[in-house]
């Protein structure tokens, strides 16, 4: 079983470095949020601050690496390299999917990034679904103690569980699990997505046992179902998942959605993000921190100083943006009536 995981995660990195995983006939919804722009904006753009709070960490930007590996001889290079300049620019640094060094000691260098990143908030990542096959709250206190990880981060993937070969598709009763888990770690938990967005009714219930954070995920860019499509064998699952390449909750939808459900927990927007006028629109409709996953990824397989160039750009994006609303921090961001959805 470990040996499939270690190709698993090697093919999904091949995969998501090309242009055949994203859905088909959907949109984040960006394109549909507009600003109404400040000729007059009457602020300095040196003064702009992109600082911002996330579960107590004091963070240089609103920005986040989301998860995307772990487990995979490749994956050692991207996490470093990740972590590296995550530490440099101040970003929030989400691992992938830890399941994997609990099955195999061999794959725990490629999760151990806390000596490239010793000051970054480091989100460990695990389905929630291996909460019903067999993984206990130690084991999870174990996947924080070898990640060295100040969170914890749940994700779910239901239809990715099904096109998957021998995906776990048992997702009965995890609310209670997810209760129990909340309640046993010293950590923060948090849930996710994996592309297919979370609307505000699963959100509160998800806030109502003690979740700490949601992180939309929301459809508009890469879908798994098209990432196990093409990995798959199996002619039946593989025409059933291009039935749903324009499935699931546009990340714009999904952030309004949940920020009308859910007021008092922070919410990642991720799912489609490319540029830092996205995360500019993201936080105005409501999110705090935004995601990059796919659209960084490229960078972290070449070098450290592709990435910080990448983030650099990234960063100057949101500060354009503010600075032609005339906001000068985050908050301000999150207040402005400069902002037209739809």
């Amino acid at each position: 079983m470990t040996d499939s995981i270690n190709k698993r995660k090697a093919e999904h990195i091949e995969l998501c470095l090309t242009d055949q995983v994203t859905g088909n006939n959907i949109s984040t919804g960006m394109e549909s949020v507009r600003f109404v722009h400040n000729a007059l904006p009457e602020i300095d753009f040196n003064e702009i601050s992109l600082a911002q709070q996330f579960l107590g960490f004091e963070r240089k930007t609103p920005f986040l690496i989301s998860s995307m590996t772990g487990g995979a001889q490749m994956a050692e290079t991207i996490n470093r390299n990740l972590a590296m300049a995550a530490e440099e620019k101040g970003w929030t640094f989400a691992l992938g999917s830890t399941r994997a060094l609990i099955e195999r000691e061999s794959f725990r260098p490629s999760f151990q990034v806390r000596k490239y990143a010793p000051t970054v908030p480091i989100i460990a990542n695990l389905g929630a679904v291996q909460l019903n096959y067999g993984f206990t709250v130690d084991q999870c206190k174990q996947i924080i103690d070898i990640t060295d990880a100040n969170v914890l981060v749940l994700h779910l993937n239901a239809i990715q569980e099904i096109v998957q070969t021998g995906g776990d598709t048992n997702f009965s009763n995890l609310l209670g699990k997810i209760e129990k888990l909340v309640a046993a770690l010293d950590a923060p938990v948090g849930v996710k997505e994996v592309g297919w967005g979370i609307d505000g009714t699963v959100a509160k219930k998800l806030r109502d046992v003690g979740i700490a954070f949601v992180d939309t995920a929301g459809a508009g860019g890469t879908s798994w179902s098209q990432v196990e499509k093409l990995r798959s064998k199996d002619e039946i699952k593989k025409e059933a998942a291009e039935a749903f390449v324009d499935w699931g909750i546009p990340t714009v939808e999904s952030i309004v959605s949940v920020r009308e459900h859910v007021s008092d927990v922070p919410i990642i927007a991720s799912g489609g993000m490319k540029t830092g006028l996205d995360a500019a629109k993201a936080i105005a409709i409501g999110a705090d921190m935004v995601g990059f996953a796919r659209s960084v990824l490229r960078e972290a397989t070449e070098s450290v100083d592709k990435l910080l160039d990448l983030m650099e750009t990234r960063e100057l994006e949101l500060q354009m943006a503010m600075f032609a609303l005339g906001v000068k921090n985050i908050n301000e961001l999150k207040q402005t009536n400069r902002v037209i959805v739809g």
